[in-house]
């Protein structure tokens, strides 16, 4: 098959390590996988992370042989696919997409706090715990980014006992309202689902048709 695009593919784990998903099965739907790696929150804090995948996607751009560039990401490696996408590599329009499955997007939404208020993976991704007007926390939130018109996927499933699917049901109002082209599937399921689950599949070839140009 034919390349449509390179993504560069971020793993989860919370920051904290990495989860088994690699994104391979997007590699079916035309798209070239190349993975990122970057520091876990016990090696740098914010926005170390950040400045990891930005280095990734540079390499994998320079790579694609003129292809477009997609990220893309599952849990905390979502999370860090939608600051890509929102804000840019170099430029703030220079990634075609974000392709987010079941991300954490807010840090102070009230019931992400609840559910991990005993183990809360964003206190340390920050070096302490989020709050209402503290830079970091701030910078950490999708929503501070909105606006640069890049077109997203948000994949989540109701059943999520480890990120609440209220994340991306908040995100998804927040990219419409402001311009961004968005296409959010809230389905059964918990956390980590296949990702070629038959509808996730179908949803994502859906998504890509509108963002890529045509096969």
């Amino acid at each position: 098959m034919k390349k449509r695009a390179v993504v560069l593919w971020i793993h989860g784990g919370g920051w904290r390590g990495r989860s088994d998903e690699d994104g391979a099965a997007l590699a079916r739907l035309g798209l070239r996988v190349v993975a990122a790696t970057y520091r876990f929150s016990h090696q740098a804090h914010w926005p170390a992370q950040l400045d990891d995948v930005r280095q990734a996607a540079r390499a994998a751009r320079d790579d694609a042989g003129g292809l477009p560039l997609l990220v893309a990401g599952d849990s905390a490696g979502g999370t860090l696919a939608l600051h890509l996408a929102l804000r840019g590599v170099d430029r703030p329009d220079d990634v075609a997409a974000a392709l987010a499955y079941w991300p954490v997007s807010d840090p102070l939404a009230g019931e992400w706090r609840r559910l991990r208020a005993d183990d809360d993976p964003w206190a340390d991704l920050l070096g302490h715990p989020p709050a209402a007007g503290d830079p970091a926390t701030v910078d950490s939130a999708v929503a501070t980014h909105l606006g640069n018109g890049a077109p997203v996927l948000l994949v989540h499933g109701t059943g999520d006992a480890a990120v609440p699917v209220a994340q991306s049901v908040a995100l998804t109002g927040a990219l419409v309202a402001a311009g961004h082209p968005t296409h959010s599937w809230i389905t059964h399921g918990g956390h980590a689902l296949a990702l070629d689950r038959p509808d996730i599949l179908a949803v994502t070839s859906a998504f890509l048709d509108t963002v890529l140009p045509t096969r």
